[in-house]
Formats: structure tokens, sequence, C-alpha cells
């Protein structure tokens, strides 16, 4: 399949720059962002979830409703729905989208986080009973027949789904990168996620994805699609990205910085070293305790290595926000960033995942001067012709 670009649909025009406190969904921004989205050829947007926050079933079938081509992912957390309601809510969803709709799971890397929603399993718990919850809603979109179940976590008797998925089925996604992430995404998922880490930092861990599904049997044209995830800084020349990088820094460390829960973990000078992955708003070490997800835990622990890797990965962003979800940037002009995606390409990557830190401006920065580069490389790559691409001649 051809590589694809993700997005993520927020509910209004906040951001981390300029963070609205206590904002409502915007439905004329949330109308007009998904529209961008469909016109400038993003494949698909990701409905976010967090324990506070918006519904991501009805602002995905608000996008779902005013666009034509872009595919809606849900997040989920399995604990916040049975999995028979969860099988009906995706198969409806995707049959009023024409099949526009990919499930992604969120296992639940902090216990405090999903503690506020009564969620008290232990990790370990929560990816067992994931395992189980993606092999129910998989027999509930194939089986004409009523079934039961009995396991640790679920037990129903003779259930009986009427609500099919247009394709006969939903597309599965899973993130992580703890072991028990590996074992259920490369044994059970269509797409595995991962954050951007460095090339060989990815390569490991496609490695381990691809060494899980082989041990459960799956041929290398059934394994997962791989999702990488970044945050582009993009300018007309790579001095102006730069600039606007530090700029972008400047912000989120100050905006960090009001907020003792998540500290500027790294000085400006850049040689600090962080304690636990977290600093007092005045810059002192604190004694907090770190993120407990692993992802977030190896984001912290490359950074601390430096701050640039590999052509354009910038690190910084992550320090400065404790390494909360998707937070490694590329920082580069259009030419750069799009020669930094090919080589995440080139490592087996079929998804990527761009969002920025202005939403709107970035996601239409991106359709403009991204996504055709990227696709045009890859075009040229197909065609039978002794013309090599200008990335091929580098």
């Amino acid at each position: 399949m051809p590589v694809e670009f993700i997005s993520l649909t927020p509910p209004n025009a906040s951001t981390e720059l300029k963070p609205l406190s206590g904002a409502g969904v915007d439905v004329d921004f949330l109308v007009r962002y998904s529209k961008t989205l469909d016109d400038y050829g993003f494949n698909y947007t990701l409905i976010p979830y967090g324990s506070s926050g918006f519904d991501p079933w009805t602002i995905g079938a608000t996008v779902a409703a005013h666009t034509k081509n872009i595919k809606v992912i849900i997040a989920l957390r399995p604990n916040t729905l049975y999995p028979t309601v969860a099988a009906k809510a995706l198969a409806t969803l995707d049959q009023l989208s024409k099949g526009r709709v990919v499930v992604h799971f969120i296992a639940g890397g902090s216990d405090a986080e999903q503690a506020k929603e009564g969620d008290f399993l232990t990790k370990e718990q929560r990816y067992a009973r994931l395992e189980d919850y993606i092999k129910i809603l998989r027999r509930a979109w194939k089986s004409a027949d009523p079934f039961d179940w009995e396991s640790e976590h679920y037990k129903f008797k003779q259930f009986s789904n009427s609500v099919r998925p247009t394709k006969g089925t939903i597309p599965v996604s899973v993130g992580g990168s703890s072991d028990d992430a590996y074992r259920i995404g490369g044994s059970l998922a269509d797409i595995f996620g991962l954050w951007g880490e460095p090339l060989k930092e990815t390569k490991e861990q496609i490695d381990r994805v691809y060494a899980e599904a082989k041990k459960a049997g799956r041929a290398d044209n059934d394994r997962p699609r791989i999702w990488v995830t970044f945050r582009p800084i993009i300018a007309e020349t790579d001095e102006l990205a730069w600039a606007k990088a530090h700029r972008h820094l400047a912000t989120l460390k100050a905006n960090s910085g009001a907020s003792a829960a998540n500290g500027d973990s790294k000085k400006p000078n850049g040689d600090a070293k962080p304690v636990n992955g977290k600093r007092k708003a005045n810059g002192e070490p604190s004694s907090a305790p770190g993120p407990q997800n692993v992802g977030s835990q190896r984001l912290l622990e490359i950074a601390s290595r430096g701050d640039v890797h590999d052509r354009a990965l910038w690190y910084p962003t992550v320090t400065a926000t404790g390494a909360r979800g998707a937070s490694t940037a590329l920082v580069g002009s259009p030419n750069t960033l799009a020669d930094s995606i090919l080589d995440y390409v080139d490592l087996g990557a079929d998804l990527i995942s761009i969002r920025g830190y202005d939403n709107f401006n970035d996601a239409v920065d991106y359709g403009r001067y991204i996504l055709p580069r990227v696709r045009e490389e890859l075009a040229e790559r197909e065609e039978p012709s002794p013309k090599r691409s200008k990335r091929s001649k580098a």
C-alpha cells in the first residue's frame, strides 16, 4: 500500500502555544479544519482521548459528516466501553462514513490517568484485557451466529451482532513501546503506532513488532503497518525553521513553567539533564516521579543524549513538555522535512502522522509543501525510467 498521512483533529483552536482555557467545541473551527485536511490530501485524522477531554465518537462523527475522503481514527480506552457495545458503535460509524473508520487502542500508560475513570488494573492486566477486547471485536464483526465469551475480563452469553462494517472488518491500531505492546500489536493489530525516535531506535522497534508478528504466525504481507508520529516545524529555509523552532520552544517552556506538574525539564542552553524527566518551574531538579509509560521514558532518555538526531529530529520539545504524548519535532525547510520523512519510509514506516504546534496553519503548510514532495518522490521511484530522483542523487 502507498505511504499515507495522518493528522490529529482538535475540537477548537486551542494549541500548546496559545492554550484557550476552558474552551468548548468550536463547530465552525472543527468543520473548517476537517475540510482542510480533506482538501490537502491527508488520509486519516486521529480523534484523541483523555479522561477530561471531549468524546471522540461525537467529534469523529462530525468530522466524517463534513468530509468525503479522510478516514477517522477513534482513540479508545477499553475501560470506557464494553467490547460488544464498541463493536456496534464502530460498525455504525463505519456505515455512516461509508467505510472510513479506524480504531486506535490506548491500553493506558498511567495508573493515575486510568484511575480517574475507575480503572485500577495493573499495566499487565490492561494489556491482557486489550487482547481479549480486540479478539471480541473481530469475532463480533465476523460471526453470523451468536457466541459466548468467558475470560478474566469479560463474560457474556449468546451475543449477536447485526451491525457489520462495510468492508467486513475495521482496521485496529495499537501503540506503545513496552514488551506487552509489541506482543499484542505484533500478533493482533493491523497498524502499530510509534512516537518519533531516531532512525536506529525506530528500526529496532519495527523489528520487534515484526518479530512478534512472525512469532504469532503472521506472514510478511500480513504484519502490521507502521505508524510514526512527528511534530514538524516548517519554514521557507532551514535557518528560518530553526529560528521558529526556538521561538516555539521558549513559548512551550513558558507555558509548561506555569504548570508545576509538567515543568521545564531542560535549561535553554541544553546542557542540563532532567532528573526523572522533570524539573520544578524555577528550573531546579524535581523529586516528582517521571512518566510511567515506557514510550515517554524512552523519549526522555534519548533527549538526554543530545538535542538533534539524524537529519532534523529535535528533542528539546520533549523535555520542555515532560514527554507528554507525541512531542518530537522535525525542523527544517519543506525539502529537509520531506527527506526526513522519507528516511522513515525507507525504514518501513507506512503511515506518517504529522501535526504541528499551530494546528490549522501547520496542517495547511504540510498539505501544501510536505505531502506533495513526499508523494512525488515516491511516485518517481515507481517510474520505469532511467531518470533518477533528486533524493537518489544526493
